[in-house]
This record gives structure tokens, sequence and C-alpha cells, in this order.
């Protein structure tokens, strides 16, 4: 798998995670990266906790400034997009369900990895299904441009996520 699909891939599957995290974590108590709890926040952090709605505008207006979408091919190909996310949620969240607990034996190591293969495979295809309807709706090289543009959003997401250096 090309390094740059495997990279759309964990970026996909992070945000994801940080999605389905949000919700659980108790009011005032939320875990950061490191796992250390955050619970006497500051002021300024509590604003700037994670909005599931704003990521997901801010992404969709990125992508239709970086592609150059028209509002009508904006307005036919974001329900799609979102149905496609969707579906990649449901894949994540049986991902995640796997654990990151190591089994006991090697019939269970096994199990465990070919099951990652497994929701890989379909996360593939998925994508794969989604693309062949993207193409009904924008032209490639729209379409081409609308990968790079959600690569590049989530990139820069993530390093704006990424703790810093020296505290």
């Amino acid at each position: 798998m090309p390094m740059r699909k495997l990279t759309v891939i964990l970026l996909n599957m992070v945000m994801t995670l940080v999605v389905m995290a949000q919700p659980h974590a108790p009011q005032g108590q939320r875990q950061g990266f490191s796992g250390r709890q955050q619970g006497g926040m500051p002021q300024m952090q509590q604003q700037m906790k994670f909005s599931p709605e704003k990521f997901q505008a801010d992404l969709e207006q990125y992508i239709t400034k970086k592609a150059c979408l028209t509002p009508q091919e904006a307005a036919k190909f974001f329900p799609i997009y979102k149905e496609m996310q969707s579906k990649q949620r449901a894949v994540y969240e049986r991902q995640r369900q796997l654990g990151w607990v190591k089994p006991a034996d090697e019939k269970g190591c096994e199990k465990v990895i070919r099951q990652r293969d497994e929701y890989d495979l379909e996360l593939k295809r998925i994508q794969q299904t989604y693309h062949n309807k993207f193409l009904s709706v924008i032209s490639a090289s729209k379409l081409y441009d609308v990968l790079n543009a959600e690569d590049r959003f989530h990139r820069q997401m993530l390093r704006g996520w990424s703790p810093k250096r020296g505290n």
C-alpha cells in the first residue's frame, strides 16, 4: 500500500477516534493525546475544545476552496462524502473494538491480525466505491484536488493538535 494511502487511512482513523472519544469524557475532565487528565484547563483552552461540527464545516470549506468546487458541485459532492465518512466510521469503530490488549496466545494474535487486515480491505473497498460515485458528480481532476485537499487539511489539523516540545 502506498505511503500516501496509508497516511490517509491513519489520519481518518485518528479523526474518527477523536470525534468518538470526545462525548465520553466527563465535563471538565478531558484526556489529551498524552493520556494525562487535563481537568484544570485555563479558560482559553476550555473554549478551544474540539467540535465535530466545526471540524466538518472547516473541512468542507477547505476542500471546496482548494478543489475549486462550484456551489452546485459541492451540493452534489458533500452528501455522498458524508455517507462515505459514516461507513468508514463504522469500520473504525469495529477496529477500535478489537482493542489494544495483546491476546494471550499465538492463535489469538493471528485472529486479531487477520481481522485488522479485513477491516483495512473493507475501508479500501468503501473508498473505491465512493471514488466511483464521486466521479459521477465531479470531474476526475477535481476529485484529485479534493483528495489532496483532504490530506492537507488532516495533516494541518494533526500538526495543530501535536503536543508542544519542551512542555
